[in-house]
């Protein structure tokens, strides 16, 4: 079958928008194929500097005819429906289209449309100008005087199809006075001489001696293993970059690795620093000395040609510039230390963090409270933690970090060290950014986790005070990573930590220091429990610490004020803890409605023992009498629901004992109690395999009932009492997790 060959021939296209554009050619082009009846076996795009190509594999060589009938209107319809029926099938006249009968419509026309198939090159003549024109560029251009909108000026576009062994046709169309044929170009200074081509093993077989290696893939091998080569020659290591290697590979058709240096002095500057400026400026690879596991005072950089002078000009106009870069690192290096970072601190009160949450400075101090408070939870010593908070941010004002950002915080752990600050508060103000994404380590020293779980909670804390919540897609505060971030923390260090009481307490230092309320200046009465989300005892005790610590802050009028909004806002930001907790736990192939079943219970914000829980829930439900208990427990809930939306009112426990007259609503009764003294027992010891074990144990019962009591009894106390029972093994789940939340 004929194959497809495009290849839209231009100026450089920029190395980020070329893998895009790859993607976004084959799914334009075979999207609209297929569209026109046109399937196909295979299709690979192709990306360099300087062209952007498709091959498309195994066409059919036209399209396949097609028949359709087309309905219209009902026999003696009025002149304007029959008129506009034939204009839409293409018909002169109704005596080119038949009658059809429906037994319950009538006689109506119906005409039978014959479209024959076109040439295969005379649909592609059409698709692509059309995508060409379209393209989705992220930027794009004009030159001359077309009306042409391009990355970069276009030049020439290749469209060849045909059979293997045959003389390929050329497809033939134009685009803004650009004709396409079968001549493309090789290297710019290489082989710039055109090239007739025919299909894609020809294209490829061609450019490739014409020095142009078209395959991106195969560019970044070449690239890496020279590298490597080269550094082992020179008994060095590479550093590899894979998002470096991305770049050059889009950077070069012909990829020729050459080597550099630089002087040694510069090899005072922190590593990452060297490999940022190189990295940053010329785009080369650092090499690191295995002797010492440091960086040497050499580089790699990628040229785009074989030199004539075996590439020393090339090199050493990279030497010149890097020279002065690494001149400018060391400069602002060597400021930095003279200018500590406890010099650099009043800077931050002129600096906004946000207009609604006042400055850094005052952020920093909320973190600095929040971590200190934190600090015996996580087993971190508090005045280690408090330096820790001081210090974490100070960086960001420091010369490298302005010209590097993506190094703050491991600067900051540098120049702590420099000042001789103790070894936690240095890890602390490189390791509370973290994590910063899904594979990001998260920390384990106990200042650096209450430095950055102060960080991470006042920031979600500050904008759920100000109502700046993440909505839809949008996330300007990269809050769910933060809340992400929080979790993994807790849960990879096993942290006992009761977040709704931390949530809570971030509130009022944020209320506190900002002496206003900040959700809005409305006044509201405490919600009950259960809209909050926790029992009346957990509020009270709740509501007590917090008017003991505004009070003694602001004064009792702003405790009455505030108390209200910061137990609204910690209840909402749970729930939003509890969506996050869903996403991790997903991905780790949990069951989120058992995130959800659990999380609904009284004061479940200890998030280590509500996967533990969850955990010990979901191997129970996948035992057969966890199975058989949840189809029991659904049975008892409906029939429930169904007399309680009868009667307009609900069934609640305890029963009467003296109402008992079957033996196996007796036999249940006395289970209830004793699984909810012993789920009781269980979850207070942690212990919640024993809790399944003892819910277990109403299977029997349960099924027993079922099979020998008739609930809905004539007599109205006795189905009132049976009704009763129900709402009790409700009660008895209960203790583990609302069973109402559990799909399946």
């Amino acid at each position: 079958m004929p194959d497809l060959l495009i290849e839209l021939f231009s100026e450089e296209i920029p190395a980020r928008m070329q893998a895009q554009a790859a993607d976004g050619l084959k799914k334009l082009v075979t999207d609209a194929l297929v569209e026109r009846g046109l399937l196909y076996e295979g299709a690979k795009a192709f990306v360099t500097p300087r062209r952007l190509a498709l091959a498309v594999h195994g066409l059919p060589g036209r399209q396949a005819d097609q028949r359709e009938e087309k309905k219209g209107p009902r026999v003696g319809a009025p002149e304007g429906a029959i008129a506009g029926f034939l204009k839409s099938a293409g018909l002169s006249s109704l005596d080119q289209a038949t009658v059809q009968s429906d037994p319950k419509k009538g006689d109506f026309y119906v005409a039978v449309v014959e479209k024959p198939g076109r040439p295969t090159p005379e649909v592609i003549a059409e698709i692509i100008p059309a995508i060409i024109r379209s393209f989705p560029w992220p930027k794009s251009m004009r030159w001359g005087s077309g009306s042409l909108r391009w990355v970069r000026p276009l030049h020439s576009i290749v469209a060849t199809f045909g059979a293997e062994g045959d003389e390929p046709e050329v497809v033939r169309f134009e685009v803004d006075g650009i004709v396409s044929s079968n001549i493309t170009y090789g290297h710019r200074f290489l082989a710039p001489a055109p090239i007739t081509v025919k299909r894609l093993d020809d294209w490829m077989a061609k450019l490739e001696a014409a020095k142009v290696v078209v395959d991106r893939d195969r560019r970044k091998d070449i690239i890496l293993n020279d590298a490597k080569d080269l550094a082992l020659a020179n008994g060095l290591e590479l550093v590899e970059d894979e998002g470096l290697l991305d770049e050059v590979a889009g950077l070069v058709e012909w990829p020729v690795v050459l080597m550099g240096a630089f002087e040694e002095r510069f090899l005072d500057i922190p590593d990452e620093v060297i490999r940022a400026t190189i990295r940053a400026n010329q785009k080369c690879f650092v090499l690191k000395n295995p002797a010492t596991g440091r960086l040497a005072n050499r580089f790699l950089l990628i040229s785009n040609l074989v030199a004539s002078d075996g590439g020393a000009a090339i090199v050493a106009g990279n030497e010149r510039v890097i020279r002065a870069r690494l001149s400018d690192a060391k400069f602002f290096w060597d400021t930095d230390r003279v200018n500590g970072l406890e010099s650099r601190m009043p800077r931050f009160q002129s600096i906004t963090f946000h207009e609604k949450l006042g400055s850094q400075a005052e952020r920093i101090e909320r973190i600095r409270r929040l971590a200190v408070e934190i600090a015996p939870k996580v087993g971190a010593e508090p005045a280690l933690a408090e330096d820790a908070a001081l210090f974490c941010k100070a960086d960001l004002l420091t010369e490298v970090v302005g010209e590097f950002p993506e190094l703050q915080g491991l600067m900051g752990r540098y120049y702590a060290q420099g000042e001789g600050l103790a070894p936690e508060v240095a890890a602390a103000c490189e390791e509370h950014y973290k994590p910063q994404g899904p594979g990001d380590r998260v920390p384990t020293a106990p200042v650096s986790i209450a430095v950055a779980l102060a960080d991470k909670i006042d920031t979600l804390v500050g904008f759920w005070a100000i109502d700046e919540k993440p909505t839809g897609s949008k996330d300007p505060y990269a809050l769910r990573r933060a809340a992400l971030g929080v979790i993994r923390i807790v849960l990879e260090n096993g942290l006992r930590v009761r977040l709704h009481r931390v949530m809570s307490r971030a509130h009022t230092i944020l209320a506190v220091q900002m002496h206003t309320p900040l959700i809005s200046e409305k006044i509201a009465v405490i919600k009950q429990a259960k809209d909050i989300g926790f029992g009346e005892e957990a509020v009270r005790n709740l509501i007590s610490d917090l008017r003991l610590a505004i009070t003694k802050e602001a004064g009792e009028q702003f405790a009455d004020k505030t108390i209200p909004i910061i137990l609204e806002t910690t209840a909402d930001l749970l729930s939003f803890f509890a969506d996050r907790l869903k996403v991790h736990l997903r991905e780790h192939g949990a069951r989120h409605d058992l995130v959800d079943a659990v999380f609904a219970l009284e004061g479940q914000d200890d998030l280590v023992l509500l996967v533990d829980r969850m955990t010990a829930l979901a191997r129970f439900l996948d035992t057969e009498d966890g199975k058989t208990l949840l189809a029991g427990y659904r049975r008892a809930v409906n029939i429930l629901r169904i007399e309680e939306k009868k009667d307009g009112r609900a069934f609640t426990g305890p029963t009467n004992a003296a109402l008992l007259k079957e033996p196996a609503e007796e036999r249940l009764a006395d289970a209830i109690e004793q699984v909810k003294r012993r789920v009781a027992s269980a979850v207070a010891a942690e212990d919640f395999e024993t809790a399944m074990t003892a819910l277990a144990d109403l299977r029997g019962p349960v099924d027993a009932f079922f099979d020998a009591v008739t609930v809905n009894d004539q007599d109205p106390a006795l189905r009132e009492n049976r009704l009763k029972l129900l709402d009790e093994i409700r009660a008895a789940t209960r203790g583990i997790a609302d069973f109402d939340r559990i799909g399946g």
